[in-house]
């Protein structure tokens, strides 16, 4: 018996996927427990609509990331903290502290996406790349300034 998988079921089949499984297992237990449902002509036909829609929705998410990356490249993040000689700062410059900044321009961007390989701990530019997408990566331009 042919069946559409609403959930993830172990060893059987992941969620979306149509598969042949014997029809006491199909009766007994895939259908009482919501686990799946008759791959009959209508209920594929939803299926269908429900993977073009997916499709779409992940296509639109990745326009967004490439609207944002466009004006978060044309920004520059300024922070100002206490330095010593040399440039070199007491303490350092971390990925939640971009992030709060960002915040306070509008910008709501998880301090995680924020791809900072080590603390910001000199004065001057610094290009952090910033993981909007799992295809979008943009680069984001901190300048940190010493505190007066």
């Amino acid at each position: 018996m042919k069946v559409i998988f609403i959930k993830d079921v172990k060893g059987k089949g992941k969620q979306g996927e149509v598969k042949n499984v014997s029809e006491g297992y199909a009766r007994n237990y895939l259908f009482p427990n919501n686990l799946a449902k008759e791959a009959n002509q209508g209920n594929l036909k939803s299926l269908e609509k429900k993977k073009e829609s997916e499709k779409q929705k992940a296509e639109q998410e990745r326009l967004d990331a490439v609207d944002l990356k466009d004006q978060l490249e044309k920004l520059t993040v300024e922070l100002s903290t206490k330095a010593g000689e040399g440039g070199r700062l007491f303490g350092s410059i971390t990925s939640k502290q971009i992030a709060e900044e960002l915040k306070k321009k509008n910008y709501k961007i998880d301090k995680r996406k924020i791809e900072l390989s080590e603390p910001i701990r000199t004065l001057g530019y610094t290009n952090v790349p910033v993981k909007l997408h799992p295809e979008v990566t943009a680069t984001l331009k901190v300048h940190v300034t010493e505190q007066n």
